[in-house]
């Protein structure tokens, strides 16, 4: 496979962006990769060092230690810290007291289409309301460390305020996505046998209301380890109540004293933080455990080396506090480091595709997470929802979530960035904790190249293997292994909750014989060292006995003048066994019609492979995804094979499946 066959778009591998004076690095250039060899020659001490950098009540007594199970690691065991603290307390206590944690934008517009709602908060306050929340847990409801409890709520500072409340009082928290269905909230809170569940009235979502109460009830019909319910008032509209179970928060704080306060819990570096479920292909959802100290040394270094956090930034990553990103880089990593944090409650093209734009000049942004998805969603705008806005704040852009195409990433980078601010493609999953493979413009800017992830991260070894688990050569596709642990992966007891043997057969019995850590996503690395992900490995085609990454053929489609957005599925055939369709999103200025259907197949033809010809071309105005930005695939090809939708729980529009049908139907395809 040549090199720009696997990204879908003519970028060799070698193609190299340098920023000119770029003084932020702590690492020079010279010494930038004997830095990264040392700390693979002993992880154990690179760990450490950066774990000693946070405050330890108590420090360890070994960094890294064996659990009874074979892959579940004790990081820094013997140590005792609080999350809570290093997030709030340590600055509330220092100069920061009076800066402001957190800037809180409701999605509800006036009439000159600013936000009517608008928070800002500091950390001494923050501080006085984490500990309020609590004291109402603990007083209350009498939790205590080691229960557990759920959160169910929208994107408003109660939510990361309970997170850090709940790490105070040492309780494992889940935190379940408010888009999902009862169903889905009460397997999940089963499974934990969480005690309490916070929860909020509702949320504004695309100028609707959406409310919650219901849904929690109706999941509490499946739950019977839960005893009490915490209401939060956001919209203000009258709920269901059960006596003696169900409580608003603000009446239980008016109950405190004026300086309620909880002394945070010194736990141990491998108490359970929380737990998140990822839903997978098959079986129940998996819940994966992340501990204390190594969780929070990961998020430590990252936020550096991959943010290059400081304290004058202005720092926003849209992500939902229901996924994984929104747990490491926005309600814990930044406050970590006392940045200050903007979160937006509503959708990013509402009530104008300028929103995100406006948000970043509103608040001076100056490190923006953002995804590739979304990305490729503000492209089909066009240029002038961005070039209405100041953005000259920005500084760090970095994108996470999927790969990102070449397209979509000098579109950040010139556009949005005006070709001034690192762009990077951040790799890491839920199971990682936090950011594996990346740029790093905080510690060292390597030159970028479009599309690529970079290299990983100091103290991680990662590998591209075949089939038997060797080494691939450079530019040959592959499986991404990690192949030593890393503080703030699966943690103790048993890495996935309640079930380590799963856990093991998941991730690690993918090649028998080595302790590789199965990522389960296709890459390449190149003569650099640089990783290409590619995708999901089960994510793929195999056309005529040709294995096709959907990402590679959906990269291909963006690359064309008129595709703005694809998602690519397959269906059977009798003879090829599977052959690809796509569904196309346009940009702005280009008619669906018949002459375009057949040059956007063409174009892949010719630009990646004539196997990986769509057989047919569907265009639509918007893909079925979830509220993170992820496209739902699965729903597509239900679509194309007339089955079920099956969950839809997560599906952030319907209108987007029924565009879907309505393409397939207009073609004559039922």
């Amino acid at each position: 496979m040549s090199e720009p066959e696997i990204l879908g778009e003519s970028l060799p591998f070698d193609e190299r962006i340098e920023l000119s004076g770029w003084k932020h690095a702590s690492v020079s250039a010279d010494d930038y990769k004997a830095y990264l060899a040392k700390s693979l020659a002993d992880p154990e001490a690179s760990w450490a060092a950066v774990a000693k950098e946070l405050h330890w009540f108590r420090h360890w007594d070994s960094v890294l230690s064996r659990d009874i199970y074979p892959h579940v690691y004790h990081w820094f065991e013997g140590g005792l810290l609080n999350l809570s603290y290093l997030a709030l307390d340590r600055h509330a206590s220092s100069w920061r007291r009076n800066k402001v944690a957190l800037i809180w934008e409701g999605e509800p517009t006036d009439e000159k289409g600013g936000p009517r709602e608008v928070r800002k908060i500091t950390y001494g306050e923050m501080l006085r309301d984490v500990n309020r929340i609590a004291s109402v847990l603990q007083r209350k409801f009498g939790l205590r460390k080691g229960d557990r409890m759920a959160v169910y709520m929208p994107l408003i500072p109660e939510a990361i305020m309970t997170l850090l409340a709940a790490a105070r009082l040492g309780v494992t928290f889940t935190v379940v996505f408010s888009g999902f269905s009862a169903e889905s909230l009460a397997s999940r809170v089963a499974d934990l046998e969480a005690k309490v569940i916070v929860t909020a009235d509702g949320t504004y979502r695309r100028g609707k209301t959406v409310l919650f109460k219901e849904i929690v009830d109706k999941a509490l019909e499946q739950t019977p380890s839960v005893k009490n319910v915490v209401l939060i008032r956001r919209l203000g509209v009258p709920c269901p109540m059960k006596e003696g179970r169900d409580y608003f928060l603000d009446e239980l704080v008016s109950e405190l004293p004026a300086r309620a306060t909880v002394e945070p819990e010194k736990v141990e570096s491998g108490h359970p933080l929380y737990v998140l479920y990822t839903s997978g292909t098959t079986g129940k959802p998996k819940g994966i455990i992340h501990d204390t100290g190594g969780y929070a040394t990961l998020l430590h270094a990252t936020m550096k080396w991959v943010f290059d956090i400081r304290d004058d930034d202005v720092y926003w990553c849209p992500a939902d506090i229901g996924w994984v990103t929104g747990h490491s880089y926005v309600a814990f990593g930044p406050l970590i480091e006392g940045a200050t944090v903007v979160i937006f409650e509503g959708a990013l093209d509402f009530p104008q595709p300028d929103r995100w734009w406006a948000i970043v000049e509103r608040y001076g942004v100056s490190i923006f997470y953002t995804t590739p998805t979304a990305t490729r969603a503000q492209m089909k705008f066009g240029e002038e929802p961005v070039r209405k806005h100041d953005l000259s704040s920005l500084r760090v852009i970095q994108s996470v979530g999927e790969p990102i195409n070449p397209s979509a990433w000098r579109w950040l980078f010139t556009l949005v960035g005006n070709s001034s601010c690192p762009v990077g493609s951040t790799w890491w999953m839920t199971e990682t904790g936090g950011v594996m493979v990346s740029s790093l413009p905080g510690l060292q800017l390597i030159p970028m190249k479009p599309g690529s992830n970079g290299l990983p991260i100091p103290g991680v070894k990662a590998d591209i293997v075949d089939e038997n688990g060797a080494s691939v050569a450079p530019g040959k596709k592959g499986f991404l292994v990690i192949e030593t642990p890393w503080p703030g992966m699966p943690g103790p007891p048993t890495g996935m909750y309640g079930d380590p043997e799963r856990f093991e057969k998941q991730y690690y019995s993918r090649f028998p014989g080595k302790d590789y850590f199965f990522c389960g996503d296709y890459a390449v690395k190149d003569m650099d060292g640089y990783i290409w992900v590619a995708g999901r490995a089960d994510e793929v085609l195999k056309v005529a006995g040709h294995r096709l990454g959907t990402y590679e053929i959906e990269s291909a489609i963006v690359s064309h003048r008129a595709a703005s957005e694809a998602a690519v599925v397959a269906i059977p055939d009798a003879i090829k066994g599977e052959v690809p369709i796509a569904f196309v999103v346009l940009r702005q200025g280009h008619e669906p019609d018949e002459n375009l259907r057949k040059e956007v197949r063409k174009w892949v033809r010719e630009s990646f492979s004539p196997i990986a010809e769509p057989a047919q071309v569907f265009f639509v105005n918007k893909l079925p995804k979830t509220r993170s930005g992820k496209i739902m695939r699965r729903l597509l090809r239900a679509v194309a094979e007339g089955k079920p939708l099956g969950d839809v729980a997560t599906l952030e529009d319907e209108t987007s499946v029924s565009e879907a049908k309505k393409a397939y139907e207009e073609l004559g395809v039922k």
